[in-house]
């Protein structure tokens, strides 16, 4: 199978790698994870012009018609620099929602801001019994003459500090774990009765816990099918595991090539310690993990449009290779790096930060490993 990328991509690679070098080294990310805010309006709308937000969406909602390999680069570059923009979470998650199920005048609306930059979307799914089930929901939304009134609480609301606009997914009928029920809507984050508590995450992102308290929403407010989201739920995350497969792979090669520079450097007994062979054996380990999160990267990107129990076990055993490789890896540099490698001055820990919570999130590889083994 042919894996060399069109002209056009390596084009839209070779820009993303010039623009983090320019505006996002390790002291400028410092700078912006130390703001007020926690992220960086200005690169942003950097992104934005240089089409990264318009890139997974169609040419009619302002968009580039790329899919999902160009998503991959894009995510595979932004994990190198660290990024904490929540492109994930608006433009993969979240557009990505409203593209599978959005309705005509859904898709008009929101797309071409999501595109252009003036749109920040958050997706407001977890809550604390529900673990990794996206079907365990305590929060309702129940149904009045002219629309919903929703109640509950969501937790660890990645990018919510910066939205305008949630997602949320909510039961509209049936028990609390039941497949059919589940309902996607989309809010205003400053309705009435919405309020919030924001936070900073161990990665430097910023998080919120939700409540929603008689917050009204009209029928419009609905995602697709009332009752009917989880299964559009299931593939949007698959996709987003996808995506974040690659931003891992982005942090596991900064980690790896950091490593072998540093064991290049660093002098023991007279010599550098990268000539201790027990030494370059971890060192290959390293490399090798990287190599084969990539493979499993390709392919789990290269499935998406495949059968549901394909795409399903292509995200979990992704999510799984990910999860290991990510913690070998990033246990490997800190050690390799020796005290030093558990400073903040240093870029190591914050790149093992970054995989831990990557690790987490969607589902971990306890998680993954059942799903898998019950896709069949």
């Amino acid at each position: 199978m042919d894996f060399s990328f069109t002209e056009e991509q390596v084009l839209l690679r070779n820009s993303i790698q010039r623009l983090i070098q320019d505006r996002y080294s390790f002291e400028a990310r410092k700078a912006i994870l130390a703001s007020d805010s926690g992220w960086s309006r200005d690169c942003w709308r950097a992104f934005a012009e240089l089409g990264l937000l318009a890139a997974p969406f169609a040419e009619e909602h302002g968009g580039f018609g790329g899919g999902a390999i160009e998503v991959m680069i894009i995510m595979e570059e932004f994990g190198k620099g660290l990024v904490v923009e929540p492109y994930l979470q608006t433009v993969v998650l979240c557009g990505g929602l409203i593209n599978l199920a959005g309705s005509s005048a859904q898709k008009a609306a929101l797309l071409p801001k999501i595109a252009s930059g003036d749109l920040i979307l958050a997706m407001a799914y977890a809550e604390p019994q529900g673990r990794f089930n996206l079907a365990d929901l305590v929060t309702k939304a129940e149904k009045t003459g002219d629309g919903f009134i929703l109640n509950g609480n969501k937790a660890v609301v990645a990018a919510a500090p910066w939205a305008d606009k949630l997602l949320v997914t909510a039961r509209t009928s049936g028990a609390q774990r039941d497949k059919d029920g589940v309902t996607i809507f989309i809010a205003d984050k400053n309705a009435p009765g919405i309020s919030t508590r924001d936070y900073p995450t161990i990665d430097g992102q910023r998080a919120s816990e939700i409540s929603f308290e008689n917050v009204k929403l009209g029928a419009d407010a609905v995602l697709g099918q009332a009752g009917k989201g989880l299964a559009l739920l299931e593939e949007a995350f698959d996709r987003a595991i996808a995506a974040q497969c690659a931003e891992a792979v982005g942090c596991m090669r900064v980690l790896t090539d950091a490593t072998v520079e540093y064991c290049k450097t660093r002098k023991q007994f007279g010599q550098p310690i990268g000539k201790f062979q027990v030494l370059q054996h971890r060192m290959v380990d390293m490399f090798m993990e990287c190599e084969q999160s990539l493979s499993i990267t390709y392919m789990v990107n290269l499935k998406l449009d495949e059968s549901e129990a394909g795409r399903m076990k292509a995200a979990s055993a992704a999510k799984v290779q990910i999860g290991k490789a990510g913690r070998f890896v990033g246990q490997q540099a800190i050690q390799l790096h020796g005290g030093m490698g558990m400073t903040d001055e240093l870029n190591v820990g914050h790149y093992f930060k970054r995989l831990t919570m990557i690790d987490a999130q969607f589902g971990n590889v306890d998680y993954h490993l059942k799903r898998f083994a019950a896709a069949g």
